[in-house]
């Protein structure tokens, strides 16, 4: 039996592998000393770098306000410090979503890195400790945000990501966590593999037995292939279609992803064809087993053929995905609900 055939259970958390995209959670027995998880609505909202249409992303404050608009999960994207701590950022480079240029005490910081997707001068978050990071405080990135709230807040630990879920597990509320392991193969060769310090914090935090639901994202397949041996928490490979990708070998395929995954996370544009019908990709995913979470979502930024971000979600929905990242949980909440 292939690993997607069937129902699997991972981190006390039962997920349904079917051919419906539009289902609700249940529960079952649990035969391992992992408690049952709670149901969660389907398809799930996502709240993509927290509620990060609203707030800075990957704050607290981010994952908070998404909690409080009806995000089923919260994703932290996870980098590595110098002193091996991860924190949530987007990219390893700090400019676009700190105020690290406003620290003259880390200008000698700033050197030029060459990256799959090209050459970049920056500051990175492997030159910094934590200690230095959290003299940092973030901004918001896109353009036409609001910027509000930029420089009031700090750079989160995953340890603190997930002190905050716990919180409000405490108050009733169960909300998911969906951590990607950014670049792990870069981490790794400097000395910082991702998947140790990953599941010892899963662990430390005791995420299994106070019932928090755990996905684990990258586009890279190797971690994946490694958590599959070391774990037993779901695991999503992250599909994005861009041939640079490809080349550096971060595109498997969806047979292959099925041998050690439980979802794809594609980019949203390749569940469509260029006629506009539905591609290929969401069928031969679901003759595997495997859950589908497109990414990403956003009001201020509606994808080509919509009139609006509710029409382009209830195409999603309609056409059977699991969930969907969103920069504004909100509305997507609110879709999915209706």
């Amino acid at each position: 039996m292939t690993r997607a055939t069937s129902p699997i259970l991972r981190g006390g958390y039962l997920i349904l592998l079917g051919l419906a995209g539009l289902i609700t959670a249940c529960t079952g027995t649990i035969t391992t000393s992992q408690t049952q998880a709670k149901p969660t609505a389907y398809p799930i909202i996502i709240a993509h770098r927290g509620a990060s249409g609203d707030r800075p992303e990957h704050t607290l404050e981010a994952y908070q306000l998404a909690i409080e608009q009806g995000a089923d999960f919260i994703e932290p994207d996870l980098v590595m410090t110098k002193d091996g701590v991860l924190i949530a950022r987007h990219d390893r480079y700090l400019s676009t979503t700190t105020n690290v240029i406003d620290h003259p005490e880390f200008a000698g910081r700033r050197r030029r890195v060459e990256t799959p997707f090209g050459s970049r001068e920056d500051w990175w978050a492997e030159d910094f400790t934590l200690a230095e990071i959290k003299t940092l405080r973030a901004r918001q990135p896109f353009p036409g945000r609001s910027i509000e709230y930029d420089d009031q807040f700090e750079i989160p630990t995953f340890d603190e990501v997930l002190a905050l879920v716990t919180a409000e597990a405490g108050k009733g509320r169960t909300v998911g966590v969906y951590p990607e392991t950014k670049s792990p193969s870069h981490h790794e060769s400097i000395g910082l593999a991702m998947d140790g310090p990953l599941l010892s914090a899963l662990d430390a935090a005791d995420i299994a037995n106070v019932d928090i639901p755990i996905f684990i994202q990258s586009f890279e397949a190797g971690i994946l292939r490694e958590l599959n041996m070391r774990s037993d928490w779901p695991l999503i490979q992250l599909v994005s279609g861009d041939p640079r990708a490809a080349a550096a070998g971060y595109e498997p395929s969806v047979s292959d992803i099925a041998a050690y995954a439980d979802g794809i996370g594609p980019n949203k544009r390749l569940l469509w064809s260029d006629r506009g019908e539905p591609s290929t990709l969401l069928a031969e995913a679901k003759s595997l087993g495997l859950q589908i979470h497109p990414w990403t979502i956003r009001d201020d930024r509606i994808g080509a053929g919509y009139d609006t971000v509710e029409d382009e979600l209830a195409a999603l929905f309609a056409l059977g995905v699991d969930g969907v990242f969103t920069d504004f949980p909100a509305t997507a909440a609110r879709v999915r609900d209706q």
